[in-house]
């Protein structure tokens, strides 16, 4: 979980950029040919374009930058310390 990189993509992408992203990789993440550490990279980078749709929505919602970022880590650590 990398909070700058959640930052940078939901200020410079949009969704549909991110979901053709997710598609592209599930897609690719399903090969055969893909090795274990490839696998557990790709789940890193989806989990990274996740956050940034989460946050991004938020912030489409009138919510700030700062105020979303802050909001989708609670959620976050909320979620491991159960």
């Amino acid at each position: 979980m990398k909070l700058p990189v959640y930052k940078n993509l939901a200020k410079s992408a949009s969704n549909e950029a991110m979901e053709n992203a997710l598609e592209v990789l599930e897609i690719y993440a399903d090969s055969p040919a893909v090795k274990e550490e490839e696998r557990d990279a790709i789940g890193e980078i989806i989990s990274n374009i996740c956050g940034a749709m989460e946050m991004k929505s938020m912030m489409d919602n009138g919510m700030s930058e700062r105020d979303a970022a802050n909001h989708f880590m609670q959620r976050v650590l909320s979620s491991i310390d159960k």
